[in-house]
């Protein structure tokens, strides 16, 4: 059975505005959905174990979502929110698929993580597969292969860019911008020509989304890469 090492952010403090931020629902919800009905089994963890904090406002925002409602109807998924392992107490070579689900939490707590870096480069170079969505890239942004060079150099990737940040004006709230981060460490960063619609990029074994839109299509896409296997 496929493995898949489901990362969630542990940080909840939107930097300094006041606001409360985590994981993003859709950005979890819907590749729970894909992953699920493919009959991988997902594991929940997170940099500090315990509760991964879920952003409130991305309740409200996808309140009509019926795959989002479904997931938070799932008291086994939620259970596993709230219960999430730390990162130090998995196997890396346990997992075939490493997964930075996205929400502005990850952009606090995932990217100097050596524990996060390790097991992603541990399950990249065993050959598996490490994907993230939205901000869910800052997990994978400074992570470095044994070769001392970033997981990310000459790949394509994407990820919220410098204009959606704007768009939401949450630019002065992170601690830097994600396109940025990822084009300074060796991206070749792609984007939808629009604004919020869904980009997918797929770059010998990193798959990324740009934005909530992405999150279904880049699970989509680690399912159809690890039946060409």
């Amino acid at each position: 059975m496929v493995a898949v090492l489901m990362v969630l952010t542990s940080h909840e403090d939107m930097g300094n505005t006041g606001k409360k931020t985590g994981w993003y629902l859709p950005e979890l919800a819907h590749p729970h959905h894909v992953f699920k009905t493919a009959g991988y089994n997902m594991t929940f963890v997170s940099p500090k174990g315990g509760k991964a904090p879920l952003d409130p406002s991305s309740l409200e925002a996808f309140k009509d979502d019926t795959i989002c409602q479904e997931f938070l109807a799932d008291k086994e998924a939620m259970n596993l929110v709230d219960n999430t392992n730390a990162i130090t107490s998995i196997k890396a070579a346990d997992y075939d698929v490493v997964f930075c689900v996205g929400g502005h939490g990850p952009m606090f707590d995932l990217p100097n993580n050596d524990d996060v870096n390790k097991a992603i480069a541990a399950i990249y170079e065993k050959g598996g597969i490490a994907a993230a969505v939205c901000h869910g890239p800052a997990g994978i942004v400074n992570t470095k292969l044994s070769n001392g060079d970033y997981l990310i150099k000459g790949k394509k990737v994407t990820g919220f860019t410098n204009a959606e940040e704007e768009a939401v004006k949450l630019v002065e709230a992170m601690p830097f911008l994600l396109e940025t981060k990822l084009k300074e460490n060796g991206a070749q960063f792609e984007k939808a020509p629009n604004m919020f619609e869904a980009c997918v990029c797929a770059s010998d074994r990193v798959v990324t989304g740009q934005n909530p839109a992405s999150a279904t299509p880049m699970a989509e896409k680690i399912v159809e890469l690890l039946k060409q296997k």
